[in-house]
């Protein structure tokens, strides 16, 4: 939703009183302008801006919050530029002051520490609401000196940033001004400009620029047909053409200050209700205007709203499930990006955007299991990454996309099973994470991705064996993502809770800290049935719900309860299958539905029901098979465990051939020449030791108990 300015009842005694005290003048003002005078190329600008924009027709006369909306933004009043020779100069700043509508202050750490402008702002308060002050950000960070160590990058002034009450005296209370971004890696300058006058207004800027757009198009055709026109007259009317390429000109800056605002505020707008043919319409109508322009003829402004047009309609394309269309589409935008970063090599925020296709290509690769591109993708963005920080180190966007390279390239290497690899980038992308969120302790965001890096260091690991080192990475996941919930209450964290308590679980149990395991398992599924009436659909909830359910249920059977441990996953099942009916080819359900018929098969083997044992068993082979995930080491792993199992209760049904075949297939189905995580390490121990192979299935089971791994199945090996 735009944030609107809106003008209150003024207190007119108030400005009786003001008019006595302060020399009237003939003209009142549209808006005051307020900067430093170091700013003043963009304040020129930003000058001629506001008293040459003409308000569409459609829009001026309206009665808004505002006011009556007025044809034209005028006259705007600048403390250098419209003060007469002679008088009190201070006494004619109040008096302007006094008599504009609007102050936009020009923001700034050069305005932050300004003396006068401060004094503006506060005399500006004093007789109008704190709507009627519109910051225009034109570079440092708004309220950076709430974070220690960051005041020198503070751009707006003391009186910017906390109230005033009815006297005209500071309060305590924190303002939340109506702010343009007008830095280069923020909205842009014609996108925030459109929001400035659309807050001045009192108008939605959506509406203002749809008015206007459709304004610039009707002039863009006058401009076009008298282009044509003019090519068959002759050279007399030279002047005329020149004056027809200045409005082309000019109509063409505004075009492309309305394709910024499709591709941002519109964008964000339409992306959260999930409009996609909206935002493909948005794109499409962008790469028209650009279509037959050639990439090296184009601005750096156009081209990098082309890029970003093509990165909208690959997102889209992406969503849609098409994926060679959306590959083409980033590559494309990733061919423009590249051009931009050559044009200005040392500009940060080319790099930045360059940097989101390269990952997009990443991921796609990812997706596919095409992890030699994607490890490329991966790294060339952790390169840029590491540039951009380079060029802007007090940047925290920068930061963390440091982290978020580090992250990425890490997963990419973790399903590559180069656990070493990953966990060495994860540790460097917690390193990032923590330290920018020390900079800023209030910032939730920081805090829950510093939780994501310990998830995911606790996962490499666990997989490397460290099994000291996932319990206290998971249980630093776990205690952030609790304080961060009591903190806000927000479902976010309490989601994220279930995924953390059963992987902490699991790394207990590894340990053989039963009773541990056992506690996370528990709290993990009373949070699941807690959350779901919430969103009851919500596929996410209901697979951590049974992730929760079938984990909690392994430990019952050891314990001896399986009374409790049958309705887990009885539970269990039932929720794995109504996914399945959802979406039948999703690998992590197929995967639950084989685990679910295998847990079910032991507690059947447990209670001495050797035939529901042998069909469960038999079941869980079935699911098991129907299982690509993308890591063929991780599917055969679940084939081999439903295949032992078969095994096994063939041996107790007293078919020793049967039972011998099915050890057989558990051992074929084995990856050969990988290097295995602790669990899967376990299940070969386990086969080999089956078929009568002790001493190499005793080597095994020394490297676990040498990691302190604990499991009932290595004790009897």
């Amino acid at each position: 939703m735009v944030k609107l300015a809106r003008l209150q009842a003024l207190d007119r005694s108030a400005e009786a009183d003001a008019d006595i005290r302060l020399p009237r003048l003939r003209t009142r003002f549209y808006a005051f302008l307020s900067y430093s005078h170091k700013d003043k190329e963009l304040a020129d600008w930003l000058h001629q801006e506001l008293e040459r924009f003409r308000v569409p027709h459609s829009l001026a006369g309206k009665l808004t919050a505002s006011g009556v909306v007025p044809r034209r933004l005028t006259p705007i009043f600048r403390d250098q530029h419209d003060l007469s020779a002679g008088g009190d100069l201070a006494e004619e700043i109040k008096a302007a002051l006094a008599a504009s509508q609007f102050l936009v202050v020009l923001c700034s750490p050069t305005a932050a520490k300004s003396r006068w402008t401060n004094q503006e702002i506060e005399s500006f308060k004093r007789t109008r609401p704190e709507s009627c002050v519109i910051a225009a950000v034109a570079s440092g960070e708004p309220f950076a000196s709430d974070v220690p160590g960051h005041e020198d990058e503070e751009c707006f002034p003391p009186a910017l940033r906390y109230k005033y009450d009815r006297r005209g005296h500071r309060t305590a209370k924190r303002a939340d001004p109506l702010a343009a971004d007008f830095r280069q890696e923020g909205e842009g300058k014609r996108r925030a400009f459109l929001k400035l006058v659309a807050g001045m207004l009192g108008v939605g800027l959506d509406e203002l620029v749809r008015r206007e757009q459709t304004r610039h198009q009707r002039q863009l055709a006058y401009v076009a047909a008298a282009s044509l026109a003019g090519m068959a007259v002759t050279s007399t009317l030279a002047f005329s053409a020149i004056q027809a390429r200045d409005t082309a000109r000019e109509q063409r800056r505004a075009a492309e200050g309305l394709i910024g605002f499709m591709l941002g505020d519109l964008k964000d707008k339409l992306e959260p209700i999930g409009k996609l043919d909206a935002l493909d319409g948005v794109g499409g109508r962008v790469l028209a205007y650009y279509r037959n322009q050639p990439i090296a003829q184009l601005t750096d402004g156009a081209l990098s709203q082309r890029s970003s047009a093509l990165t909208l309609m690959a997102q889209v394309a992406e969503a849609r499930g098409d994926v060679p269309g959306s590959l083409r589409l980033y590559r494309e935008a990733m061919a423009g990006t590249a051009e931009s970063m050559r044009r200005d090599p040392k500009n940060p925020q080319a790099l930045f955007d360059h940097a989101q296709n390269v990952f997009y290509v990443g991921q796609i690769a990812h997706n596919r299991g095409d992890f030699r591109t994607a490890e490329a993708s991966m790294r060339e963005y952790r390169r840029l990454a590491l540039r951009m920080i380079a060029l802007s180190p007090d940047s925290m966007k920068y930061r963390m996309e440091e982290q978020y390279a580090d992250t990425n390239l890490g997963v990419v290497l973790s399903d590559q099973r180069r656990f070493a690899e990953a966990a060495a980038q994860f540790a460097e992308a917690q390193t990032t994470m923590e330290a920018i969120a020390t900079a800023d302790p209030k910032n939730k965001d920081y805090q829950k991705s510093v939780a994501e890096t310990f998830a995911w260091l606790g996962d490499a690991k666990m997989a490397m064996g460290d099994l000291r080192g996932a319990v206290a990475a998971r249980q630093r996941d776990v205690a952030i993502l609790e304080r961060l919930l009591a903190q806000t209450g927000d479902v976010d964290y309490q989601q994220r809770l279930l995924p953390a308590r059963r992987m902490l679980g699991v790394a207990y149990a590894a340990q053989g800290q039963t009773e541990l395991a056992a506690q996370q398992f528990r709290t993990a599924v009373e949070e699941a049935d807690k959350l779901i009436p919430k969103e009851p659909n919500n596929t996410n909830w209901l697979e951590y719900a049974f992730k929760a359910r079938l984990e909690l249920a392994k430990q019952l059977i050891s314990a001896g309860d399986r009374q409790q441990a049958g309705e887990l996953i009885n539970q269990a099942c039932r929720t794995v299958d109504e996914l399945l009916r959802r979406d039948a080819g999703k690998p992590g359900w197929r995967a639950g539905s084989s685990r679910c018929r295998a847990i079910g098969a032991q507690l059947a083997l447990a209670a001495g029901d050797k035939q529901q044992a042998l069909s469960l068993a038999q079941q869980s082979v079935a699911a098991s098979r129907t299982v690509h995930s993308g890591s063929p080491a991780d599917d055969s792993y679940i084939v081999a465990g439903a295949y032992r199992l078969v095994g096994d209760v063939q041996r107790q049904l007293g078919n020793a051939d049967a039972a011998r075949s099915a050890w057989q297939a558990a051992f074929s189905s084995l990856p050969a020449g990988r290097l295995e995580q602790p669990g899967e390490m376990v299940e070969r121990a386990s086969i080999l030791r089956r078929l009568g192979r002790a001493g190499e299935a005793q080597q095994l089971v020394r490297r676990l108990t040498q990691m302190g791994y604990h499991d009932p199945e290595i004790s009897s090996v």
